[in-house]
């Protein structure tokens, strides 16, 4: 069973950045591409922004330019640096890992809330 932690969320002004990570534990197998999600009241769960363990990355349309993701293989752990945050960005963020095999878990989500 594979174990997500996530952490950085929390309150920031319209503007401001915010630094998440996600650690994953107890795969017995290669992780092979990470991700974060976010999911706002009453819309549906949408792409943030993934990476493949080669380091490719493919961003959603609202954060491209904004947001960078990045991982540390050697940790299994990935991040997402959020910048010029706007109040749309407010929402559960969610950290997904795909094994190689395709199995894929997810975390237990961590609160981003953009105030205007």
């Amino acid at each position: 069973q594979v174990q997500l932690v996530e952490s950085g969320g929390g309150l920031v002004q319209a503007g401001g950045s915010l630094r998440l990570s996600c650690a994953a534990s107890g795969s017995p197998f290669s992780i092979d591409t990470m991700g974060w999600y976010r999911q706002a009241p009453g819309k549906q769960r949408e792409l943030v922004a993934r990476i493949t363990r080669g380091g490719g990355t493919n961003y959603g349309d609202s954060v491209k330019g904004r947001f960078t993701i990045s991982r540390d293989n050697a940790k299994n752990t990935v991040y997402l640096q959020m910048s010029s945050l706007k109040p749309e960005d407010t929402a559960v963020y969610y950290c997904k890992v795909e094994l190689v095999g395709g199995r894929s878990y997810w975390g237990q989500g961590t609160q981003v809330t953009v105030s205007s």
